[in-house]
């Protein structure tokens, strides 16, 4: 009988400690220069390393926030974030808060946040959720836009 219950508890316990594993996510991305000022990445857009972003989660009803960190991004331009709990009654987004670049600092409105999902109850199973690039553009476009943005396909007329 004592094994049966020690056996039970165990069970109980390893089924817990697997629920809340699930509840830890990472939240990756990365974060980039536009210079062309068109507020999506080009073949002249560039990864912009030490950028501070955030990633906040906010309750659906009362607009609290319920979860925050902030991160910067390594040498290559990419960030990852830990988001600990399930946020299924939230809304979480990652954002750029400080740019590396006196030239290269103008939030570009929409797209400066990514939204995640932060829930096991969101059908993907992973424990990385992958965000949109998001980042700052340049005060002015460069030269260098145009043809690259005309090859794209790119009119502006």
């Amino acid at each position: 009988m004592a094994k049966t219950v020690g056996l039970i508890l165990a069970i109980c316990f390893l089924s817990l400690a697997h629920a809340h594993a699930h509840d830890v996510f990472n939240v990756e991305g990365d974060v980039y220069c536009d210079p062309c000022r068109v507020q999506f990445v080009t073949e002249l857009s560039k990864k912009l390393p030490g950028a501070t972003v955030r990633v906040e989660c906010t309750d659906l009803v009362t607009k609290a926030v319920t979860y925050s960190a902030e991160g910067i991004t390594g040498p290559d331009g990419h960030y990852s974030l830990e988001v600990t709990g399930d946020h299924e009654n939230d809304n979480c987004e990652v954002s750029v808060v400080k740019s590396p670049s006196g030239d290269c600092s103008e939030p570009m409105g929409e797209l400066e946040k990514s939204r995640i999902e932060c829930t096991t109850n969101s059908g993907i199973h992973a424990a990385v959720r992958y965000a949109n690039p998001i980042g700052f553009m340049t005060k002015a476009a460069d030269p260098h836009c145009a043809p690259v943005l005309f090859n794209m396909g790119v009119d502006f007329n």
